[in-house]
């Protein structure tokens, strides 16, 4: 696919969807296998072996729970989740889970490359300069969670992960073939059917923030279900820890216009962060306090 092709189909499907998946991004499929496997080692382990890494501190490098919203969210998740703090900051290896330590690591090299390379086109499709993104730092965290979903015995009455927007600039997706995914399209749930190979591409509600609506952020779920495990791995491209995750943000002034004012005031991702995780994942977005 052309570069300028490639440029229209990101500008016309975020407008449209906000969530697109893409293929030939680069990473191979023995090391998108290998991640997957590797969750699977972690969470498939004695409840002894796990427990090192339980904590509700959100503020650590490394962490595994369930439900971080577990005192705010409206209903419980059917889902436990490794969390893993991979940049800006070079994390201690020896702070990673050994099970899937090596596969963290190099997965993470693939996947912030393709990261960047989404940027540029985004950058590109708002009409900017291709580094315009990168410049102002959307590339520069890296948030990694590891969710892991086992088979429930009554799926109706719960979720793999309720309804909701992801906090990030972009989230890059990885998971397995069971399915479970959904967006809220045209007033309907539809199904994003999993794609062997593909990565499933969501805007945040900080991307939805910088553009000014200009692109969306996307509402999703997860469904639960009988079999499994179901196992993917979310990539949160924002910072996550001070001090990066201080900086302020605002609606970019070269998409302004007096027929396009800010609908946005200034905000910092760490504010944007915190009133999205107290909230819980309640089906709305949390941009709500942040508009004008």
């Amino acid at each position: 696919m052309l570069r300028n092709e490639e440029i229209k189909t990101s500008s016309d499907t975020s407008n449209m969807h906000q969530n697109f998946q893409i293929v030939n991004h680069g990473i191979p499929g023995t090391v998108l296998d290998d991640m997957l496997d590797g969750v699977l080692r972690f969470h498939e382990q004695d409840t002894e072996i796990k427990k090192e890494f339980y904590s509700r501190d959100v503020t650590k490098g490394v962490y595994y729970n369930t439900n971080f919203d577990l005192y705010v969210t409206p209903a419980l998740k059917w889902r436990d989740t490794l969390s893993c703090v991979m940049a800006p900051h070079p994390l201690d290896p020896h702070k990673l889970p050994t099970v899937c330590r090596d596969i963290t690591i190099e997965y993470c090299e693939y996947v912030k490359k393709v990261g960047t390379n989404l940027f540029e086109l985004l950058s590109e499709a708002l009409g900017l300069n291709y580094n315009y993104l990168k410049d102002i730092d959307c590339a520069e965290g890296l948030f990694l969670l590891s969710h892991y979903s086992p088979p429930c015995p009554q799926p109706e009455l719960t979720f793999g992960a309720s309804s909701h927007y992801d906090s990030s600039f972009i989230t890059v997706l990885l998971q397995d073939q069971l399915g479970g995914l959904q967006v809220f399209h045209q007033n309907q749930w539809v199904d994003v059917t999993p794609v062997p190979g593909a990565l499933v591409v969501n805007l945040g509600n900080m991307m939805q923030l910088i553009t000014n609506d200009k692109f969306l952020s996307v509402k999703h779920r997860v469904l639960a279900h009988k079999i499994g495990p179901r196992v993917s791995v979310a990539s949160f491209f924002r910072q996550h820890l001070p001090p990066e995750n201080s900086r302020i943000y605002g609606p970019i002034r070269e998409l302004l216009t007096p027929d396009n004012p800010p609908v946005y005031k200034e905000t910092s991702v760490k504010d944007l962060v915190l009133h999205h995780n107290g909230k819980g994942l309640d089906g709305t977005s949390a941009l709500g306090p942040f508009r004008l």
